[in-house]
């Protein structure tokens, strides 16, 4: 085997790999222009593949969105998971807004965020973001044990926190943004 032919046999990825490197291309593509304005072609592009392949491992560009959605929601999950655990009641619920924060710090994981309730008008991305919502409030729900009304307050305070994160409060020096982006008391 020539040098060149190692060379490619040991940069060649298996599809799930390859899957991997296009969804971490997609977040950064879809955070900056959302479902609508970002092309198969910028996110092909950074992933360093061809739109055909692209098309081979997704089939079409709201399946790669609906890929990075339930991605966005895995990672959410799993940082809440951590966070949580050995804790119950409020004490998981100031665990999980912590560790919510700063995956929100991440602007890229925000505004992917941001797009997906946005696109929520197509009514499969709607289900999709749906049935991530859900799984998300029942972790939250399972793990607390807190009543309804404490769960929605606290998804509510999540609200809160990415329009301040989104709008970037900490640099705005007024008393409004001072009030909404005060967000230590929110999640316990």
């Amino acid at each position: 085997m020539t040098p060149a032919a190692r060379k490619l046999r040991a940069t060649r990825m298996s599809a799930e790999e390859r899957r991997e490197q296009v969804l971490v291309a997609a977040v950064a593509e879809f955070a900056k222009r959302g479902l609508a304005g970002t092309s198969t072609e910028a996110i092909a592009a950074r992933a360093g593949i061809s739109q055909p392949y692209l098309f081979r491992l997704f089939g079409s560009k709201r399946e790669l969105f609906l890929a990075t959605v339930r991605r966005c929601f895995e990672n959410v999950a799993a940082a809440f998971a951590a966070a949580a655990e050995g804790r119950t009641g409020d004490d998981a619920l100031a665990a999980i807004g912590a560790s919510y924060e700063k995956l929100i710090a991440d602007r890229e994981n925000l505004l992917v965020q941001l797009h997906m309730y946005a696109a929520c008008d197509d009514p499969v991305v709607r289900d999709c973001v749906r049935e991530g919502f859900r799984r998300l409030y029942r972790q939250v729900e399972e793990i607390s044990g807190v009543p309804p009304s404490r769960l929605a307050a606290f998804f509510a305070a999540g609200m809160l926190c990415n329009l301040a994160a989104a709008l970037e409060l900490e640099e705005v020096d007024e008393p409004w943004a001072h009030a909404l982006r005060d967000r230590r008391s929110l999640f316990g």
